[in-house]
């Protein structure tokens, strides 16, 4: 999509706009959306504390236009990831939002087309699914396999279900800013 930094920084004063007015109260007035802020497309916010994760919740597909799924993932992410407590007041100040808007899952039988850091796994086997986007790896310096065996674990699933045929792999990439 290669948002312009005009879209990136009205996504971002989007999300944060939101958190802040569910924390306060508040109710800050939207200005007009740019078109391209219309296009569906799958998206997820990440909320983080003193660079900690504090949440990071997001749509894998496009079902609203962005604008909007990054105004309902910023609620999800700081008030209702459940591996979290909701963001509150006091620590708003300590608060940055990272957003990361995604490219469509294409479904891979190969998993030497991971190139790790440029890509995100979600990995599906029965009712068994798990996401992880492609800074993950990059920040915890995972190696191809450990990338493919830390989603499977988000997932609920043994580390070496990668390997099954049953289990359905698709890469993605993603702008994050």
């Amino acid at each position: 999509m290669d948002l312009t930094e005009e879209e990136k920084n009205r996504l971002k004063q989007i999300a944060r706009d939101t958190i802040e007015g569910v924390l306060f109260g508040t109710d800050k007035k939207s200005p007009e959306i740019p078109e391209r802020l219309n296009e569906k497309r799958g998206a997820f916010v990440t909320v983080k504390r003193k660079g900690e994760l504090r949440g990071c919740i997001g749509y894998i597909k496009g079902f609203l236009p962005l604008h909007e799924t990054i105004r309902e993932m910023a609620i999800q992410a700081a008030f209702h990831d459940p591996r979290f407590n909701p963001v509150n007041k006091d620590e708003w100040k300590d608060i940055d939002v990272e957003i990361s808007v995604l490219t469509p899952m294409k479904k891979i039988d190969d998993v030497s087309e991971i190139e790790v850091g440029v890509h995100g796994l979600y990995i599906e086997k029965g009712r068994y699914s798990g996401l992880l986007l492609p800074q993950v790896a990059t920040e915890y310096s995972l190696d191809r396999t450990a990338f493919l065996e830390h989603t499977c674990y988000k997932a609920g699933l043994p580390k070496d279900a990668w390997k099954s045929r049953d289990t359905h792999i698709y890469i993605f990439s993603a702008e994050v800013f």
